[in-house]
């Protein structure tokens, strides 16, 4: 099987657009986030909005593109799922106590219901005792994950994929596999968008996005049929091939709904009332939105990044520690940078260049020349050919 560069250049830059979302919510007005800077830009929530609608959807089809290809390469399940432990379960741990902990921190010093002094912060962070009300993000249980909540929702939608293989090899799931990777044309640029409006008619409203696992249904809907899509996609090279040859129709079709959608939203943002018709319609533009984008992406990465460009090694190696630590980052030097109001030119810049340094000082200068250290970060221990390209997100996020 030849080696897919374009499914690890993809991976890189969908965690590197992650990074710069991050670091956009410090400065999008009416988006809460853990610190926000006193230059907002109410000019961000739209690019933000459309950039929001699909960003991690297209990370969960890359992840559901991997653990296909690491389930044909594993004989036995239960080593396959030992593997997904270790990678997975082993750096939330560890991004939960050591990594994420700064940023609860900082919120609450923030927001004046944590007093200044980290250490004395962690002895009663620790201990998971309860805090002030919306001290921080997940003040309620005592301690947050944060952004690493990703991984934890990657853990469970794996073990259930992994669950249900013996149903998927019936009759009955080999013809639902076959339903899917058998379309061709408009029907699958349109179809597979219509369980995602159906989510969003029936969940959306009662359980609102919360990344706590617990009670974020409509969010698990979607993140998992994306994640079944991309499993599905990988064992097709028929469709991937459709994808290839759909490209700049899906390209037209994101940039027209998209508009359309975006146009809709403005028009009505300021209104009580939308009639049922207008939210059907927004609702459905929106999904179709997020489906053509991220056939668009599948199909023109394909045709552009399937290639060993010379960033991919070190890109592989280096995206699992710097979507752990980035954030925390982001909010560190917001922390130390906003009281400063350094200007809504430098302010920006020096925390964008400054989570970039820190990421690859600690990444590229510590985490990877340090074998225990390495899984903690989610990657294999060294050898001669861990810094060659993986095609496979899963295989190097967790070495996700």
């Amino acid at each position: 099987m030849n080696r897919r560069h374009d499914i690890d250049a993809l991976r890189a830059l969908a965690f590197g657009l992650l990074i710069l979302y991050h670091l956009s919510m410090l400065y999008v007005t009416e988006w809460g986030w853990h610190v926000k800077s006193s230059y907002l830009s109410e000019a961000l929530q739209w690019p933000m909005l459309m950039l929001n609608r699909w960003r991690m959807d297209l990370i969960f089809l890359i992840s559901g593109i991997s653990t296909a290809f690491l389930m044909q390469h594993t004989t036995r399940m239960r080593d396959f799922l030992r593997q997904r432990n270790w990678r997975l379960l082993l750096p939330l741990t560890f991004g939960i106590v050591v990594v994420v902990p700064i940023q609860p921190y900082c919120q609450g010093v923030v927001n004046g219901m944590v007093e200044p002094g980290f250490m004395k912060f962690l002895a009663r962070y620790y201990t998971a005792a309860s805090w002030p009300e919306h001290a921080f993000d997940g003040w309620q249980h005592g301690y947050t994950w944060n952004h690493l909540w990703y991984l934890a929702y990657l853990w469970c939608y794996t073990l259930l994929l992994a669950l249900l293989q013996p149903a998927l090899a019936t009759g009955v799931g080999q013809r639902l596999q076959a339903a899917f990777t058998g379309l061709r044309g408009a029907r699958l640029l349109l179809l597979p968008a219509l369980p995602l409006l159906l989510y969003t008619v029936a969940l959306q409203a009662r359980f609102p996005g919360t990344n706590d696992l617990v009670n974020d249904w409509y969010m698990h809907a979607m993140y998992f049929t994306i994640f079944a899509y991309g499993w599905c996609l990988a064992r097709s090279s028929a469709l991937w091939a459709e994808l290839l040859r759909l490209r700049k129709t899906a390209l037209a079709m994101a940039l027209a709904s998209g508009a359309i959608y975006l146009g809709l939203v403005l028009l009505f943002k300021a209104s009580d009332e939308v009639s049922t018709a207008t939210q059907w319609l927004i609702w459905t533009l929106r999904n179709l939105y997020v489906w053509t984008t991220l056939c668009a992406i599948l199909g023109w990465a394909h045709a552009l990044l399937n290639r060993p460009f010379r960033w991919l090694p070190w890109a592989t190696e280096a995206v699992y520690p710097w979507y752990m630590l980035h954030q925390s980052l982001i909010v560190l030097l917001a922390y130390w940078l906003v009281p400063l109001q350094l200007g809504p030119v430098t302010e920006p810049l020096l925390i964008g260049l400054g989570t970039l340094a820190g990421c690859w000082l600690l990444t590229s200068g510590l985490v990877v020349h340090v074998p225990w250290l390495r899984p903690l970060f989610g990657l294999k221990p060294p050898s001669k050919n861990s810094l060659q390209p993986s095609w496979n997100m899963q295989e190097s996020l967790s070495k996700k």
